[in-house]
């Protein structure tokens, strides 16, 4: 079974933490935008919101969906590339950082970080 998640929610001694899904999208964002060779994170729907657009970190979270899966959690990542790089080592390399990331500042274990290369780009366009 798969559900989107509008939140986090961890169970600790204290109390219950809750970390919303734009939260983790704004990491998962900066994570991803930090790796050499990513020109930007692009829409899920790419018709809806522009096909040539590339999202700044108020916006992430319309590159980034979260599920709930019986294994974990599930990010997908769409991204936009720069023209000439290799496109399977950025990718590879964004799903270790987002995994990484997640992990160290949010305590969260991504089971699964899905990568979509939504466009190329030429770097300085």
């Amino acid at each position: 079974m798969e559900v989107i998640l509008m939140a986090v929610k961890i169970q600790t001694a204290q109390g219950a933490i809750e970390i919303e899904n734009d939260v983790i999208a704004t990491i998962v964002g900066g994570a991803t935008t930090d790796n050499y060779g990513v020109v930007g994170m692009a829409s899920q729907n790419p018709l809806r919101d522009g096909v040539n657009q590339i999202l700044n970190g108020d916006n992430f979270s319309k590159g980034v969906v979260v599920r709930q899966q019986d294994g974990g959690v599930t990010v997908d990542v769409h991204i936009i590339v720069g023209y000439g790089m290799k496109i399977s080592e950025i990718s590879k390399s964004v799903q270790a950082r987002v995994k990484n990331d997640l992990n160290v500042m949010l305590g969260i274990v991504a089971s699964e970080v899905n990568v979509t290369v939504q466009g190329v780009r030429m770097l300085g366009d």
